[in-house]
């Protein structure tokens, strides 16, 4: 596992992300004022255009995109909804 002491893109997400249960999904929104969210960890943009999945909390919510969870994924102990994979 890398060491993640010195990385930029965490601030404080352990907080609300730790252990948390995950979807991978493709990114959609029910409220039609919304076209977007940020990865929670390096604020890219993720919509309807980000190629392949993405990650977010059960509530959708919280959104990760496939770089940061391959990166903090054990670190966050995070687990899949079943049926999902990643």
């Amino acid at each position: 596992m890398k060491n993640l002491n010195d990385d930029w893109r965490l601030m404080n997400q352990e907080s609300y992300l730790k252990q948390e249960r995950l979807k991978h999904t493709r990114w959609f929104s029910d409220n039609e004022e919304w076209d977007h969210d940020h990865c929670a960890f390096c604020s890219e943009k993720i919509d309807t255009s980000t190629a392949g999945q993405v990650y977010c909390t059960t509530d959708y919510y919280h959104w990760i995109c496939e770089g940061c969870y391959a990166d903090f994924k054990d670190a966050f102990e995070w687990e899949l909804e079943p049926g999902d994979s990643g």
